[in-house]
């Protein structure tokens, strides 16, 4: 016997989830703000943002923003527990502080920016909440639209390894040269006159 398809009958409804994430996210707004990397390891996953108070021409905007407050990330990301994305998440660890220390390293070894310019806030997700991570992510990420998540991709790239170096330098890596596994990349890719025209026309735009 063929059932009659009800498109309505197949939509999940739950009218305090956008409260809900209004929650979480003037949680995270409310954390403190650490210089990049923080002071100290601690264990746990969760999301995170990057604020940019330096003085770049790609970055004005986020100069006159940050100034004087935390408001506007130039990036969000997330760091999941080891085992996470096959549902064998093992016991607690650093993923979040190292995935920062990560970032220090990439900023760090660039030419054109200044690592002592760069801040974090970050929020420890523990036990089942380590769900959402993912999901808080994705409305930090709608909320701000940070130019590294929505324009200038590459950032969180890792080293993809010997043997895999014919790809594309990513935008970020053009527009911010000096990664030292970067600079193997041997693919054809943008100019950095195209990725500085995407930066500072961005803010424009949005």
């Amino acid at each position: 016997m063929e059932v009659r398809f009800d498109r309505e009958k197949h939509v999940f409804h739950f009218e305090a989830f956008d409260e809900l994430m209004l929650d979480i996210i003037r949680f995270f707004n409310g954390t403190p703000v650490h210089q990049l990397p923080p002071p100290e390891s601690f264990v746990g996953s969760g999301v995170y943002a990057l604020y940019y108070t330096g003085d770049s021409p790609y970055y004005r905007y986020l100069y006159e923003a940050n100034r004087v407050g935390f408001f506007i990330p130039i990036y969000v990301g997330k760091a999941v527990p080891k085992g996470w994305r096959k549902a064998r998440a093992q016991s607690p660890s650093n993923e979040l502080y190292s995935r920062l220390g990560d970032h220090y390293t990439s900023i760090e070894q660039v030419l054109n920016l200044d690592v002592k310019d760069f801040s974090c806030r970050f929020m420890i997700f523990e036990h089942s909440t380590v769900d959402m991570i993912g999901m808080v992510e994705a409305a930090l990420i709608r909320q701000f639209n940070p130019i590294w998540n929505s324009c200038i991709d590459g950032f969180g790239n890792h080293d993809p390894g010997s043997g895999r170096y014919e790809q594309a330098k990513s935008d970020w890596d053009i527009l911010h040269p000096g990664r030292r596994w970067a600079e193997r990349l041997r693919g054809k890719h943008a100019t950095q006159e195209e990725m500085v025209y995407k930066a500072v026309s961005y803010y424009e735009q949005h």
